[in-house]
This record gives structure tokens, C-alpha cells and sequence, in this order.
């Protein structure tokens, strides 16, 4: 009996030593599994995680030209030379006549062909292949504008602009010479001799600025691809001629540039101080003046504008022509009515640029500058009548055009005020 119990004992030992090593090796198994997942995990976890880095050298910029990509075309850059026209271009690149005559058609909308002048660039995209063909025509209107013919698929023509990057630009100087030659000794745009004397050609009289006169100027300067191409509108300026300060502030006025003074009074007046943009004055109204030509003392009752042959003379205000003849004193003239107080009169001329009734726009081409008639030189005669007495126009006081609009008056000041500021913190270089 004690040897039976024994040996149950025994078998009972054996059964839970068996079974522990068998849950023994379950746990080992799971905890290989469990191990197994988690590095996969990380693993997973890492690859996903890990940025990928992209060499800044593996990347290749593209090559754009009229924001065309140019990397798989030949280049060609060139200007159209005198007897070139577009067949001759095209042809030598297989593009054929009827082809030529299509585009041309279709581009009349958009830029007559038939316009291309002599020394404007125009650029080739060519195909690497052996047709060499052309796939791109670019013609260069002018600084900005640009015509794109395209030959890759069916013709397609577009006007495209270069975008264009405007400045804020100041200047100024004190006149030794001429004002033109101020600007260009101060390195900037001699165009703003012209844009100063369209600004201020009621106020101030530029064929009699003096040595000490002075200026400032904030302008725009407008560039395409880096370099300048022009003037844009003028912001401010102060003139300061005979001692006297004259302002000018640009303010748009349904979009339109116009200027006016510091009491936001117009910069326009009824009448231009002179019938010339620019050139010296050379004999004033007056009573007594020996005649160069008849060699004895008269009255000349004009103002004479010595100037270059052909220069052209604009009418100083709206009117119409009332005479337009020769005389023997007075050669080719011109004289307008403008209202019933005024009249002007333009003498010895080389051409007449108008016939009499016709109506005419201040700033108006109507004749040029010659010497016809009972003159030693190429000048024009400027005469001023009002209320129908020979005056001196320089002696006048015209008035003002219309003042800034109430409406907008409050926008304009706070303009003019910051304006002001700019113009005081210009310095001028003597």
C-alpha cells in the first residue's frame, strides 16, 4: 500500500514538472513573438518617421525666357535688320510660306506684322532635333511689351508685358546752366526737364531761369529686368526761381495725373507762359526797340522765342484759328481766338500747321519755328491781345483752373502734408 501511494506521488511530481516546462516554453515562445512585433514596429515607426533628404546639388533649375522653358530649345537672340521680314526669319527654320501668311492673318488683331521695325530684338526657340525647326517666335515691341508666336502645336499668338518694377526716386540741384544740364550732372533722368516744364508751363516761365534757381523732385523711375526705361509720374516738386518757391503735387483725379499748389489750388492755368517747350528768349514787349531788319526804333509789341528751325509751336491755349496767311512783315502766322477777352498770335513761321476755323486744343502743334518774313533768325513772335489791346502776356496774372473738388480735398491734404515732408528732407548740393 505504501509503495503504491509512493509511486502516485512520483507520477504526480513528473505530470507538473512536464506541464511547467511546457508553459515554460509557451511564455519563451510569446515573448519571442512580442519582441519580434515590436522591433518590427520600430523599425516600421523609423522608416516612416525618417525624413528623406534630397542633395540641394541633385535639384536642376529651369531656364525660363518670357517665362518659356528654354532648356530643351536651341536660343537664338537677335535685332531685325534693315530689309528683314518675318518670311526671312521663319523660312530658313521650316517654317513654310503658308504658314507664314496664316500667322500673319491671325496676328492682325493683336500686332500687325507688317509693323516689325529695324532694331527691335526678337528671340528664336529651335528645336535640338535635325529639322531645326522653329517652335517659338518672340517679338520685342518695346521695353515691356512683347508678341509670342507660337509653332508647337496649332499657331497661337499672345501679348504678353514684362512686369515692370517702379521706384521712388528724388532729385534736385541748383541751376548753373540750363536745367537739363543740371539733371544729367546730378545722374538722373534729363526727361524730367520736360516732365518739370509740362508740370509748371503756367507758373513758371523756362526760357528765363537763372543761375541760383533751384529744385527737388520725387518721381517714379520705372525698370524691366533690372534696367531703367523712363520716367513715370511725378509725385512732388519744389521750383524755387527768383526767390519764389513754386509747389507742385501730383493727386489722381478719375485716374488721371493732376497737379496742384500748396492751397490745392490747380497748377492749370487759362494760358502757357510760352508757345515753345523750350528754347531763350530773345526780345520783350515793349515800346521802343531798334529793328533789327528796318534799322530804326519801334515798338514791338511781342515777345520773340529764339529756337531752331521746325521746332514745333503749340497753341497756348483752347481757340479757334481766325487767320492763318503770309504777310510781308510777318511771314507765315497764325492768330487764334480763344474767348471774347483773348486773342494770340504766332509769327514767322517756316509751315503753318493749321487752316482758318479750325478748332484747337491747348499744347496743339500749329506751326514751326522759321524766319519768314521781316526776321534775321529762326524765332516765333508771340502776340497777346486782350480785350482787343496788344498786351505783355508775361505781365498777366491769369487765373487758376478749376481747384480740387471738395470731395476728395481731405485726401489730397494729407497727401500734400507727407509730401511736404519728403520735399524738406531733399538737400541740394550747390
Amino acid at each position: 500500500m505504501l509503495r503504491y501511494i509512493g509511486k502516485l506521488a512520483t507520477e504526480k511530481r513528473y505530470k507538473l514538472k512536464k506541464r511547467l516546462k511546457w508553459i515554460s516554453a509557451a511564455l519563451t515562445a510569446l515573448l519571442g513573438i512580442f519582441v519580434i512585433l515590436f522591433v518590427v514596429r520600430s523599425e516600421s515607426e523609423s522608416i516612416i518617421e525618417k525624413p528623406i533628404v534630397i542633395e540641394q546639388d541633385s535639384i536642376v533649375p529651369l531656364t525660363l525666357l518670357y517665362d518659356i522653358e528654354i532648356d530643351s530649345f536651341e536660343v537664338i537672340e537677335s535685332k531685325i535688320k534693315k530689309n528683314e521680314f518675318l518670311a526671312n526669319i521663319l523660312l530658313p527654320h521650316s517654317i513654310d510660306y503658308v504658314t507664314i501668311d496664316r500667322l500673319a492673318k491671325k496676328s492682325k488683331s493683336i500686332f500687325d506684322v507688317r509693323k516689325i521695325a529695324v532694331g527691335k530684338k526678337y528671340t528664336l526657340l529651335l528645336s535640338k532635333d535635325s529639322s531645326n525647326r522653329a517652335q517659338y517666335f518672340i517679338y520685342q515691341i518695346n521695353a515691356i511689351d512683347y508678341i509670342v508666336y507660337d509653332f508647337t502645336d496649332s499657331i497661337d499668338i499672345q501679348r504678353k508685358q514684362k512686369p515692370v518694377e517702379t521706384q521712388i526716386k528724388t532729385a534736385s540741384g541748383a541751376i548753373n546752366s540750363s536745367l537739363y544740364q543740371t539733371l544729367q550732372e546730378a545722374d538722373a533722368n534729363p526727361y524730367l526737364a520736360v516732365k518739370l516744364a509740362d508740370i509748371f508751363a503756367w507758373s513758371i516761365d523756362f526760357y528765363r531761369i537763372q543761375k541760383g534757381d533751384e529744385f527737388k523732385v520725387i518721381f517714379e523711375e520705372k525698370f524691366v529686368d533690372g534696367e531703367s526705361i523712363g520716367v513715370g509720374k511725378i509725385e512732388a516738386a519744389e521750383f524755387k526761381h527768383f526767390d519764389r518757391s513754386f509747389f507742385a503735387f501730383g493727386f489722381d483725379v478719375d485716374e488721371k495725373r493732376e497737379y496742384y499748389d500748396e492751397e490745392a489750388n490747380s497748377l492749370r492755368k487759362a494760358f502757357l507762359k510760352s508757345p515753345l517747350k523750350f528754347s531763350r528768349l530773345s526780345s520783350r514787349f515793349t515800346m521802343r526797340r531798334f529793328h533789327p531788319v528796318q534799322k530804326r526804333w519801334k515798338a514791338h509789341l511781342g515777345t520773340d522765342y529764339a529756337a531752331s528751325r521746325g521746332t514745333p509751336i503749340m497753341a497756348t491755349s483752347d481757340g479757334v484759328v481766325i487767320k492763318a496767311a503770309y504777310g510781308r512783315g510777318n511771314g507765315n502766322y497764325v492768330k487764334l481766338r480763344h474767348n471774347s477777352v483773348y486773342e494770340t498770335q504766332y509769327l514767322h513761321m517756316s509751315k503753318r500747321n493749321v487752316k482758318v476755323g479750325k478748332q484747337v486744343r491747348q499744347g496743339d502743334v500749329i506751326g514751326y519755328v522759321g524766319s519768314t518774313g521781316l526776321a534775321t533768325g529762326p524765332h516765333v513772335c508771340y502776340r497777346f491781345w486782350k480785350n482787343g489791346i496788344q498786351v505783355d502776356h508775361l505781365r498777366e496774372d491769369f487765373p487758376s483752373a478749376e481747384p480740387i473738388s471738395p470731395k476728395i480735398k481731405a485726401a489730397f491734404i494729407l497727401k500734400r502734408d507727407s509730401l511736404q515732408v519728403d520735399l524738406k528732407a531733399i538737400e541740394i548740393d550747390n
